[in-house]
């Protein structure tokens, strides 16, 4: 008798072949999506652990602060002196009293070290004509129009200010090429709440500011808005005794998607944080255009 041996055809092998890639094919688009999912519910989850904290310190200091994990640190004495204090050693506004862990502080997609720091940018400003697009009623005569839209209560800085920097006169961050020779102030990158990347039209990339106090002009020697809480003045600000809840804390672009360089696709992948309810997804062409501004709803 003759022993019969078995193997797999070459049809067979291909056909194998060509339903494992198939199987591939459906699952690693599913599981990009479960991960991408499980990110953005990570973060949303720690921007509302953020919003919390945020309340308990205004309960004990009776005001927001300046930033959220603070202004980059350095080494006073020792052998360290003039090095940068690791963002874990330190204590500031939030971290580590009413926020224990730096990871709250750091979007998930954000990977990089306690120690990098950098410069940043205020981000665009609204673009649009001043009178153009009004938001409240400003000034309180029942309308909201062209009058309630002044030139002071925009964004008083943008990119093309350069690095944002501290004005002692003011008691306020201004865009830095506004006051000549004023330092830049540095920011822990793993603060991605503070600042955060984004690519920039034309290629490359920037960091930009995504928690102020104040965003609109300032007046020199009075203070933050059009003369020190002018009810001309977008009160959605967090520096305002009572800011609405629908102030805008802070912002996450960590998960826009860029048809072309630096343009971010109208689809809500942005994540905002508002001193009311919980953070949630926002269009990102809007909070590229708008910023703190965006629209209430």
């Amino acid at each position: 008798m003759r022993k019969v041996q078995s193997a797999f055809t070459l049809i067979e092998l291909l056909t194998v072949i060509a339903i494992i890639a198939i199987l591939a094919g459906i699952i690693v688009p599913v599981y990009g999506k479960v991960k991408d999912g499980a990110n953005r519910s990570s973060d949303i989850s720690n921007m509302n652990a953020l919003r919390t904290a945020l309340g308990l310190y205004r309960e004990d200091q009776g005001a927001y602060p300046p930033q959220l994990l603070g202004y980059v640190t350095l080494y006073s004495s020792g052998p360290n002196a003039g090095n940068v204090i690791p963002a874990t050693e330190i204590k500031n506004f939030l971290y580590p009293t009413r926020v224990q862990s730096i990871d709250t502080l750091r979007p998930i997609r954000l990977q990089v070290g306690t120690a990098a720091v950098v410069s940043a940018v205020f981000p665009s400003a609204d673009a649009s004509a001043v009178g153009s697009t009004p938001l409240l009623d400003l000034d309180g005569d029942g309308d909201i129009d062209g009058n309630d839209d002044p030139a002071g209560a925009r964004q008083a800085y943008g990119p093309g200010d350069g690095n944002v920097c501290w004005n002692s006169a003011l008691n306020a961050v201004v865009g830095g090429s506004a006051w000549g020779a004023s330092p830049a102030l540095q920011f822990y990158r793993i603060s991605g709440y503070d600042v955060s990347r984004v690519p920039v039209p034309g290629g490359g990339e920037r960091d930009e500011l995504r928690y102020a106090r104040f965003w609109t002009g300032y007046s020199i020697g009075v203070g933050p808005g059009l003369g020190a809480g002018s009810q001309f003045d977008d009160p959605r600000q967090l520096g305002y005794t009572n800011p609405p809840d629908d102030t805008i804390v802070t912002w996450n672009s960590f998960y826009r998607e860029y048809p072309t360089a630096g343009n971010p696709q109208a689809i809500r992948r942005d994540i905002t944080l508002q001193l009311s309810g919980s953070a949630r997804p926002w269009d990102s062409k809007q909070m590229a255009d708008w910023a703190w501004r965006q629209r209430p709803n």
